[in-house]
């Protein structure tokens, strides 16, 4: 007995229904991208493997699908996309005219225990921007999620973006003699995740001193740039905090951003500015995070070029649409359906081709069944109108035709029909 075909675990089906949601969530991040000027770029699926460990160092091996090709090579499914924008930058090198703003849509793979709001195959906008030291270029992408965010009908009260900043972290870390920070961040990412007493053992683990420790406790607790004066030597990473928000607040989007210092991002290459969005509530993951990356084209082998950016899951996004009813699943409208009173396939055909020249999308049955059933077949397509090919008015440029969302029936030129419908 042969058995049944199973999914492979961490990935999804996208039937017809699915498939309009995701189409609706790429949809609005590409029509946001675009309102914001970034270009779309796109890169291979795979990529040679050196290119995430040159970036993240071989343990990442085991978080990836890897594998070995024909000819010998060692490669990866890409996990994300921020090393093959890095590639492409340093390929063209000064061909680029810099800065330039570009966005991704990807489908990326981890291999790693999947949970709720994290799968193994899964798809991320990613929009980064290349070659400005500016600040503007963090405002910018800031104020690029809030809208889209908005774009998908959440407000204010739905999310927040907590922003803090590595170049401030190592500047206290320094002001610390901490002697390697890059082995503090990671403790520092998981602060809210785990109890105070916790948090300070793994600090005293990594060698601070039990007063330092509680200083650096006590310092990750503010929770405003006013707070953060109280510590000294400081002052440059502050003042890069305090010019970030009032451009968010020229931009209107204040109210969305917020001082979070248990915002680090794990990972190494991240230089100034970092950021993570969550629901208000925080009972998902991260819905999107990024930062500045100002050194990952020379540790990668290039010349140095510097870069900010983000990434957005639709999965943890998907997830909060749909806890605030804010996903149609809906058909999207078919404009015409044509019958046949004679089940003539020949003149549905030869309507249908008239049509679709003039840029109507429409369809007809495929099978010669009764009037009734084309009918029924139209509405199941959620067809705005109906029109009879082979009715008896149906000539000199007019035809039968049926509204079905209100019953009205008629014979008009195709013009006013497409005008009474709203097609």
């Amino acid at each position: 007995m042969k058995q049944t075909p199973q999914l492979p675990k961490g990935t999804r089906d996208f039937y017809p229904t699915d498939m309009r949601v995701q189409n609706h969530i790429f949809s609005i991040w590409r029509q946001a991208a675009l309102k914001f000027g970034y270009e779309e770029y796109e890169g291979p699926t795979f990529e040679h493997l050196e290119l995430y460990t040159g970036k993240s160092g071989d343990e990442i091996v085991a978080q990836l699908y890897n594998f070995t090709d024909k000819g010998g090579r060692a490669l990866a499914l890409r996990p994300e996309m921020t090393p093959t924008l890095a590639r492409l930058v340093i390929q063209r090198g000064n061909e680029l005219k810099k800065p330039f703003k570009w966005f991704s849509i990807p489908r990326l793979f981890r291999y790693e225990r999947s949970q709720k709001g994290r799968l193994r195959e899964f798809f991320q906008l990613n929009l980064d921007i290349i070659g400005t030291d500016s600040i503007s270029a963090e405002a910018d992408l800031l104020v690029a999620i809030a809208t889209m965010l908005f774009d998908f009908g959440l407000n204010e009260k739905d999310f927040a973006i907590g922003v803090s900043s590595r170049r401030l972290l190592a500047a206290f870390l320094e002001s610390l003699e901490v002697a390697e920070p890059n082995s503090i961040y990671p403790i520092l990412d998981k602060r809210l995740k785990m109890p105070a007493e916790a948090f300070e053992k793994e600090l005293l683990n990594a060698g601070l001193s039990e007063e330092k420790a509680k200083t650096l406790n006590a310092f990750m607790s503010c929770a405003s740039i006013e707070e953060l004066k109280n510590f000294d030597n400081l002052s440059n990473a502050i003042a890069e905090l305090e010019e970030l928000f009032e451009l968010l607040k020229a931009a209107g989007v204040e109210n969305c951003v917020k001082l979070d210092l248990s915002v680090v991002r794990g990972l190494a290459y991240y230089t100034g500015i970092v950021f993570e969005v969550f629901d208000k509530a925080k009972n998902m993951r991260a819905i999107a995070g990024g930062g500045r990356y100002d050194s990952l084209t020379e540790t990668l082998g290039g010349q140095r070029a510097t870069g900010v950016g983000f990434g957005m899951g639709d999965v943890v996004l998907a997830d909060l649409l749909a806890e605030k009813n804010l996903l149609s699943q809906s058909r999207s409208d078919l404009q015409i359906f044509i019958a046949s009173f004679n089940n003539d396939m020949k003149i549905l055909f030869k309507t249908a081709t008239e049509l679709r020249k003039k840029g109507i999308s429409c369809s007809h049955s495929l099978n010669a069944v009764k009037f009734s059933k084309q009918l029924e077949l139209a509405n199941a397509a959620n067809a705005k109108c109906v029109i009879f090919a082979d009715g008896k008015e149906s000539k000199n440029g007019t035809w039968e035709y049926k509204i079905l969302a209100t019953g009205e029936q008629g014979v008009e030129s195709l013009e006013n029909i497409l005008r009474r419908t709203k097609i």
